[in-house]
């Protein structure tokens, strides 16, 4: 999944790059990117049947907690984003809890289409999820360990920083 494609799901009439998935997988994603725009609930269905298909797609976890974060679902959008985390870390080979990792571990989020660079943004998106849902502290302690990591400034936490630090 490119970082373009991450923007794209607000786009309208447009395919979405999600990167090399499994065509059905694709077709999926793309038809709950479509049904996003007039039925939210029918959208989240076909991420989910998308998920339940294969739970190794990562762009899937994406659009689940972009959709629910955008719709106001934030505990839903709060547990979509781990999950991927989670997902990410087991296809890296490391522990789930991105708290306890160091440098060393997301040393190769270099690669745009990587299941590091994709747990980097959804780090950063847990932290906006965490602000969204009034929870500075948390918020914070998410970019401190994103900064920590060396990443914050690649993937965009800047921004979420900004936000929290305006918010906070």
């Amino acid at each position: 999944m490119t970082e373009p494609a991450l923007k794209g799901l607000t786009e309208t009439n447009a395919l979405i790059n999600f990167g090399d998935l499994p065509t059905h997988i694709d077709e999926m994603l793309q038809s709950g990117v479509a049904l996003y725009r007039q039925d939210r609930a029918a959208a989240d269905a076909m991420f989910r049947a998308a998920l339940a298909a294969d739970p190794s797609v990562l762009p899937t976890y994406f659009c689940l907690a972009k959709i629910h974060t955008y719709s106001g679902a934030l505990d839903a959008a709060l547990t979509a984003a781990e999950a991927g985390i989670a997902e990410a870390a087991r296809q890296i080979g490391i522990g789930a809890d991105f708290r306890a990792w160091s440098p060393a571990d997301v040393a190769n989020g270099a690669d745009p289409n990587g299941a590091t660079r994709f747990a980097l943004y959804m780090i950063k998106a847990l932290a906006f999820i965490h602000l969204r849902r009034n929870e500075p502290a948390e918020a914070n302690a998410v970019l401190a360990q994103l900064a920590r990591l060396g990443w914050l400034e690649a993937v965009g936490g800047h921004v979420v920083a900004e936000l929290a630090g305006a918010n906070g």
